[in-house]
């Protein structure tokens, strides 16, 4: 209902919706989610004004990237973004930051966000993820086809930093040390290197760290071998169901150590072996490489980022949606 929507965290005009989902041995669990509506003159002649768009976070993260609503919006679509269970809106005290025991688990979030922007008029559906929640939503759509009518992924983890080799080498240790203790704490990995190249970008949010942590959650063998579980259903070939979108920075850098190049690479994952796993996920699959972007796209330097929003609006507006 209407009245459920209230003003959200990053202040006008977007508002957020809490979608109770039941409960766990952490208590109570909710997903978020928050819109952002283009205005009557852009509902009523944007190219996409049939359109809503849900976009789901990666992993460690939640939704802040106002300027990516605002490029949906000015083309007519209604904007959603979905902070999943345990991540960011959705997080509360005692919970285990970002953890899932299977990807599937995540149907009943996306579901019941689909439930809550759906209007009385049908409008086409566009998915868009970024990174962890690029596998998420791409495991959603091979399974409900035709939910979807396109799919955009922003440096999906589609395969792990290993490759197919490595992956299926950890895989027996993994599920077995999530059977023993699922919720056992991995040594720390990540070094901070991702964030210090958003800093230097001027593309880091700012508040909420809790919801952001530099060097990202702890994460846990339950958490990995679902992720792993993912990967392969990817490497095994999976039928999204419509045509997709996959954008690329141009290369990557290993972060063993810091380095300036991270701030016009991927420095999270390989987006080589990323390229080859996207070729599994359906028929009508397009790769975008941009040259001087990061992790995430759309939070790169200016000039790869117009490249970026450049490319989806040529895929979108010539073909994919038209």
């Amino acid at each position: 209902m209407a009245d459920d929507w209230v003003p959200d965290v990053l202040g006008e005009p977007f508002e957020q919706r809490t979608l109770s989902l039941g409960s766990d041995a952490e208590g109570d669990i909710v997903a978020t989610v928050v819109r952002s509506l283009p205005s009557a003159w852009e509902a009523l002649t944007g190219p996409l004004r049939d359109v809503d768009v849900l976009y789901v976070h990666g992993w460690s993260d939640y939704f802040f990237q106002t300027d990516l609503a605002r490029f949906w919006n000015r083309r007519g679509a209604r904007f959603h973004a979905l902070d999943l269970r345990k991540y960011g809106r959705s997080l509360r005290p005692g919970q285990t930051p970002g953890y899932i025991a299977s990807l599937a688990d995540y149907d009943a979030d996306i579901g019941a966000a689909i439930d809550a922007i759906r209007g009385p008029r049908p409008r086409r559906l566009v998915l868009l993820g970024h990174s962890t929640g690029g596998l998420t939503l791409t495991l959603w759509a091979a399974r409900h086809p035709r939910a979807a009518s396109a799919l955009v992924l922003n440096s999906p983890w589609l395969e792990l930093q290993l490759g197919s080799f490595g992956r299926q080498a950890i895989a027996p240790l993994v599920r077995a040390a999530a059977r023993v203790d699922p919720l056992g704490r991995h040594p720390e990995v990540d070094l901070g290197f991702y964030t210090r190249a958003q800093r230097e970008l001027g593309s880091l949010p700012t508040g909420h760290e809790a919801w952001r942590p530099e060097r990202g959650f702890p994460t846990h063998p339950g958490w990995l071998a679902a992720i792993i579980a993912g990967h392969a259903t990817v490497a095994a070939g999976i039928d999204v169901g419509c045509p997709a979108f996959v954008l690329l920075s141009g290369g990557w850098t290993s972060p063993v150590q810091w380095a300036e190049a991270m701030t016009g690479t991927d420095s999270v994952l390989d987006v080589d072996e990323i390229a080859r796993a996207a070729m599994r996920i359906g028929q009508r699959v397009t790769v975008a490489r941009i040259s001087g972007a990061i992790h995430d796209v759309f939070l790169s330097a200016p000039e790869p980022r117009a490249r970026a929003y450049d490319a989806l609006d040529h895929w979108l507006t010539r073909g994919a949606l038209t």
